[in-house]
């Protein structure tokens, strides 16, 4: 998978999101809970990891998202990024001020084992 890499560079921080739902319209945050902060070794393991995630083909459930992640850098006033996964159609939807257009929508094979290792590490952020 392919994240924004001047932003990547620049993450000091990530927000583990507990989905609950929809954003009210394009390009807003994901409502829910944050269960966890990522930050220093920690945060560029995660993105290392889902940078790692092997592409897949396009699988349609309506896409929705359980996890999201927001990276932020050092001002932590407006996320770089936000990442949300869909681990049952494979999708990976991204958008923020750092995401150019053609990285907003992405595949990943949720079935990988990079990809239920992230899984497990949302989990056990969960709120």
């Amino acid at each position: 998978m392919q994240l924004p890499t001047e932003a990547v560079a620049a993450a000091v921080l990530l927000d583990v999101v507990r989905i609950s739902a929809l954003p009210a319209k394009r390009g807003t945050p994901y409502p829910g809970r944050v269960g966890a902060h990522w930050i220093g070794s920690e945060a560029a393991d995660a993105l290392a990891l889902i940078e790692s995630l092997p592409g897949s083909e396009q699988h349609r459930c309506g896409f929705s998202p359980g996890w999201s992640v927001r990276a932020y850098a050092d001002a932590f006033d407006l996320a770089l990024f936000e990442a949300a996964f869909c681990f049952r159609c494979d999708e990976v939807r991204m958008h923020g001020p750092a995401v150019p257009s053609a990285l907003s929508t992405q595949f990943f094979d949720a079935d990988s084992p990079q990809a239920r290792a992230l899984l497990a590490l949302f989990r056990e952020a969960a709120p």
